[in-house]
């Protein structure tokens, strides 16, 4: 059997904030897997615990009970540490450095050679978007710019573990891309990569698994395709030909079956229906597909042509939701009602 590149055992956290003050959770007895070569996402939400066990498995904090790993050998062990690359949610640097003289302190402390740092700064900077920065002061960054150094200074030791506490943060559109092509050439490169975001579409773009953490407990993890469902949460459709009558006697239907909802949707919030006019189309939202196959057979009926029918099937976002909610249902876990750790 392979040895995981991450990997987590019975790992336990609990912050104790004061002498009169209830302990918090950090993390509940985690048990968590990452396989070579893999893109694995951690979701949550804040408070969670998914900056908790980043520190955990990089070594910056001891846990209260259980074990983490990197690559079989124990999280904090210098061996471990070698085969490391760590990239923290809001990464801080000298600012009176430029951006090539940070990456080759780092890479210094890493122990590379000194022509090897050269190189490696200069191939570094021209991967996150940097090349045309490298000898400005890193006090003159935006916050993004700093977030892409955090990355290249993660990378300095050509690690074979990247782990990454909200890489996206601060990133606009482009950032975000860029940073998304990075880590997915990475792993064509044999690496792995385990981050956190608050994006998820990212997570849902990239990842080969995900995991989800609420309250200190892993409530999920998978492939995504085993993870949603994959069913229909609203239909879109667009119709043409459709007179006032016609709009008229839709638009009833869909408050009615706005109002009546579902099984299902009485369990969660429902989509709205809703009409809007573009034109000669006639837009509309309805929540299910009984509701679209009961509206188009009325409009094709009464004469109107259908020019596209979309189903919108759950996202991670709208997992993320629901697996929030049916986690809420079941109750708070030990110590929650302090709140879980950072």
């Amino acid at each position: 059997m392979d040895t995981p590149a991450i990997a987590a055992r019975g790992l336990r956290v609990v912050y104790r904030p004061g002498l009169f003050e209830r302990p918090r959770v950090g993390l509940v007895g985690l048990d968590l897997e990452v396989a070579a070569n893999e893109v694995f996402g951690y979701v949550g939400a804040n408070g969670a615990g998914k900056t908790t066990t980043i520190k955990a498995l990089v070594g910056l904090l001891a846990p209260d009970g259980g074990q983490a790993f990197i690559l079989g050998r124990a999280a904090g062990e210098s061996a471990a540490r070698r085969e490391l690359g760590y990239a923290p949610e809001n990464p801080y640097f000298y600012e009176y450095l430029t951006a090539r003289e940070t990456l080759d302190f780092y890479a210094r402390l890493c122990g590379v050679l000194r022509p090897e740092r050269r190189r490696r700064a200069a191939e570094l900077l021209e991967r996150v978007g940097l090349a045309a920065s490298a000898d400005r002061r890193v006090r003159q960054f935006s916050k993004g710019m700093v977030q892409r150094l955090g990355l290249a200074q993660a990378l300095v030791n050509d690690p074979r573990v990247l782990i990454l506490d909200e890489p996206m943060t601060g990133l606009d559109p482009v950032g975000r891309h860029d940073v998304r092509r990075l880590i997915l050439d990475l792993k064509a490169a044999g690496k792995t990569i385990f981050f956190s975001s608050h994006i998820l579409s990212d997570v849902e773009a990239i990842c080969d698994r995900a995991a989800m953490l609420h309250e200190g407990r892993l409530v999920s993890c998978g492939k995504l395709a085993e993870l949603l469902s994959g069913r229909v949460l609203a239909v879109e459709l667009t119709l043409a030909g459709v007179g006032p009558a016609l709009e008229q006697e839709l638009a009833a239907l869909l408050r009615s079956q706005a109002s009546e909802g579902s099984e299902a949707l009485a369990k969660e919030p429902a989509r709205a229906a809703l009409t809007r006019r573009e034109g000669q189309l006639l837009h509309l939202t309805v929540p299910d597909q009984s509701a679209a196959d009961e509206l188009l057979r009325r409009a094709v009926a009464a004469g109107a042509t259908v020019r596209a029918l979309v189903p919108t099937r759950e996202s991670l976002e709208d997992y993320f939701l629901r697996v929030r909610r049916e986690a809420g249902e079941k109750g708070p876990g030990p110590f929650s009602a302090g709140g879980a750790g950072p």
